[in-house]
């Protein structure tokens, strides 16, 4: 185990050369291929399933359930988010990067194999757990290693990372699922991330968080917290899929209290309110997410159920949104180079041009007389928007961080962004279940996230702009 001083001097090492050069230069050239990379192969699946998801739940049964199909695996990331951002904060994030990479694709292996749509959806929440973990040890990465000029920028080759598997995961699931079958979709996933651990563990291990606290434990109150949290916000959801009245509002009343008391314990001191600083980014990160993935989710089922669309047409709407979150995020990086000090502004712009994108979209999905194509440039406006306010706003919550707390936050924003994809795809699954894939179903879903994108215009304010703003406490 290493001491405080070493695991300082060594972050300030990396730093130091950072600064030197780019996100490529030689220091921090591991860091970068490797997480890239990883978060590339999370992409591939998530458009690949996306698409093919319709087809899944038809074939085993679970159209009633399909707002399961995603929420299983975001509300098992939110525990794996968590249980890997407490230990990259006490060890580093080297175990959670192999933690991470093999029960991904365990789950991907199970899903594949699932006989009922049951089975398919507790696959579906074992690769959650992978998800989780990846994805915070990917944003931790960025604020151990990366100097503050350089974070911005990182965030938008972040956000570059999509752009391969949006090209290539739609169109491969569905080319795979009308050639082949949807499972082969999962086995050929399950693989990627443990061929990436020779390039991911590297990086990871030269990377020195701060040590472990004396008596602490990896599975604490936090933790604890967390499944507290994805069991109450299971429970409250799978409420409002039961008929019988009074079990329905038991499992929604005790599910939300029980979600309501893991939120309040696992994200930081001041998120209910929205604090300046860190608190309200984790805000904005949920908000931004649930209307972004929750309204994606329902679109290919929008095009195929609505519009007649087969699975690999319906999946160039997500390979549209993808790219375009990709060019909006650069388009944030130039802005933030050049004025470092206006990521609230720039959240705020984003988030117009999202809701903007987003109605488009949610109009020529859920109205038959509408050209669906409409659907597909809709959702490239919506990506373009969602790429500058997701990339303004991470910049803004991490630069007022400090080292010491990178583990935990970035868990928190990946916390908040698959708590409101779970809830929101949820709560729409519902909607569809009650009124199956019609035009006032879709109408219903995308109204509402259309309803949280303007609240979030105002939470944007509360960004901090500078890195010595709103340092974070936890609950």
């Amino acid at each position: 185990m290493q001491h405080e001083g070493s695991g300082s001097t060594a972050r300030a090492g990396v730093r130091a050369e950072g600064e030197a050069g780019g996100v490529f230069s030689p220091r921090l050239r591991g860091f970068t291929i490797g997480i890239l990379v990883s978060v590339g192969a999370v992409a591939f699946e998530s458009l690949g399933v996306a698409t093919v998801l319709p087809a899944v739940a038809e074939e085993l049964g679970g159209l009633s359930g399909y707002g399961w199909g995603l929420s299983a695996l975001m509300l098992a990331s939110i525990v794996g988010t968590v249980v890997a951002g407490r230990d990259i904060d006490q060890r580093g994030p080297a175990r959670s990067v192999v933690a991470g990479s093999l029960v991904f694709a365990l789950g991907c292996l199970l899903a594949g194999l699932a006989p009922g749509w049951g089975m398919f959806v507790a696959a579906r929440a074992l690769q959650g757990f992978g998800v989780g973990a990846i994805m915070a040890y990917a944003y931790s990465l960025v604020g151990l290693a990366y100097p503050p000029r350089l974070q911005a920028v990182m965030f938008a080759f972040l956000s570059s990372a999509w752009t391969i598997p949006s090209l290539l995961g739609p169109v491969f699931a569905g080319v795979l699922t009308a050639v082949l079958d949807w499972r082969v979709v999962f086995w050929t996933i399950a693989p990627i991330t443990l061929l990436l651990l020779p390039l991911v563990l590297p990086g990871a291990r030269r990377v020195s968080a701060r040590p472990r606290e004396k008596g602490g434990t990896l599975f604490s109150a936090p933790v604890w917290f967390s499944v507290l949290l994805a069991a109450g916000t299971g429970a409250a959801l799978f409420g409002l899929e039961v008929d019988a009245l009074p079990l329905m509002l038991a499992l929604i009343v005790v599910g939300a209290v029980g979600a309501g008391v893991g939120l309040h314990r696992t994200l930081p001191k001041g998120s209910f309110r929205a604090r300046r600083g860190a608190p309200a980014g984790v805000v904005v990160r949920f908000i931004l997410c649930g209307v972004y993935f929750g309204s994606e989710a329902f679109l290919p089922l929008g095009l195929t159920r609505i519009h007649g669309l087969d699975v690999t047409i319906a999946g160039l709407g997500l390979a549209a949104g993808a790219l375009a979150w990709t060019v909006g995020s650069f388009v944030q990086a130039r802005i933030d180079a050049a004025r470092p000090g206006r990521r609230s502004r720039s959240t705020r712009l984003g988030m117009l041009v999202l809701l903007g994108g987003q109605l488009l979209m949610g109009a020529a999905v859920a109205l038959p007389a509408v050209w669906p194509g409409w659907a597909v440039i809709g959702w490239a406006i919506a990506g373009v928007g969602m790429g500058i306010a997701f990339n303004a706003s991470t910049a803004a919550t991490m630069s007022a961080t400090p080292t010491s707390a990178a583990g935990s936050i970035s868990a928190s924003l990946q916390l908040a962004q698959t708590l409101a994809t779970a809830v929101i795809a949820g709560l729409g699954g519902a909607v569809v279940a009650r009124l199956g894939a019609t035009t006032p179903a879709f109408l219903a879903v995308f109204g509402a996230t259309a309803a949280l994108a303007l609240l979030s215009v105002w939470i944007a304010g509360r960004l901090a702009e500078r890195a010595d703003e709103a340092k974070p406490e936890m609950e």
